[in-house]
């Protein structure tokens, strides 16, 4: 059966009140959002690609597998009432987003693991990519939510060690879920959520997220900008959305980023 809210968003270049750029093909949709978040396009702008040939993850050198067909690849323009202090709260909260609309509409419970994954039993199945860009000649800030999705990914397409670590809704349902919906979905989510925000709300999204997250108080180990290996507790993230890792020494470090990984099974 045809994906129609998918097929009208491409024949239309529209979904409902969001103007959507539609690629077969592109390198990164959170690229050509950011450059057209500085040349006057519009708030809540879609950039949506059927494939990507050049995804990125949250870290240097992370790539975003994105076959076509199969995945969603997109990304939002926001110009958020917020200061700028408050911007990495948006991955949070895009991130709380995503799960509820995976939970209102597939059989999936997912997960969350800091500050922008998301899981499906201990394999990854989504994840955010948050940047920023100042608008050339107005003082203003643009803000690009990206995020990818493994829909109907068939998980004989994750190459070598992915095969271990990602999986997507078909897999984990053993059902091909329409993309049009999903979007609309996540989209719905991340109005409400930015609105939460905006109004001062953070609390409570992040009481949300918390209930989500996959590494709470597990032993973890992060390593650090200078590329040294911390182990310790995760005590999830704070009101900033900074995560805190308590050591065996009983020292909490505040992570402002870096890779987190689970060291062993709760103790």
């Amino acid at each position: 059966m045809p994906d129609d809210i998918w097929q009208t968003m491409i024949l239309t270049g529209e979904l409902g009140r969001y103007p959507v750029h539609f690629f077969t093909s592109t390198g990164s949709t959170n690229d050509l959002a950011l450059i057209l978040s500085n040349t006057g396009d519009p708030d809540s702008t879609l950039i949506v690609a059927d494939s990507q040939n050049a995804g990125r993850g949250r870290l240097a050198g992370r790539a975003w597998h994105s076959p076509p067909g199969t995945g969603l690849y997109f990304s939002l323009i926001l110009r958020p009432h917020l200061a700028p202090q408050d911007f990495p709260k948006l991955t949070l909260a895009a991130g709380l987003a995503l799960c509820k609309a995976l939970e209102r509409h597939t059989p999936c419970q997912p997960g969350l693991k800091w500050p922008n994954d998301l899981f499906l039993h201990g394999r990854k199945c989504g994840g955010i990519l948050t940047e920023t860009q100042a608008v050339a000649g107005a003082g203003q800030t643009a803000v690009v939510i990206g995020i990818g999705l493994n829909v109907n990914t068939p998980v004989e397409t994750f190459a070598g060690e992915l095969r271990a670590k990602a999986t997507s809704l078909l897999a984990e349902t053993g059902a091909a879920h329409e993309r049009g919906p999903l979007l609309s979905a996540i989209l719905a989510e991340l109005d409400l959520v930015v609105a939460r925000l905006e109004q001062g709300d953070f609390p409570s999204i992040l009481a949300e997220w918390r209930q989500r997250d996959i590494h709470a108080g597990l032993q973890v180990a992060w390593v650090n900008n200078q590329g040294r290996v911390v182990t310790g507790i995760s005590l999830g993230p704070d009101e900033e959305g900074f995560l805190h890792i308590r050591d065996a020494q009983g020292q909490v470090h505040s992570v402002l980023s870096g890779d987190i990984s689970l060291a062993q099974k709760k103790t």
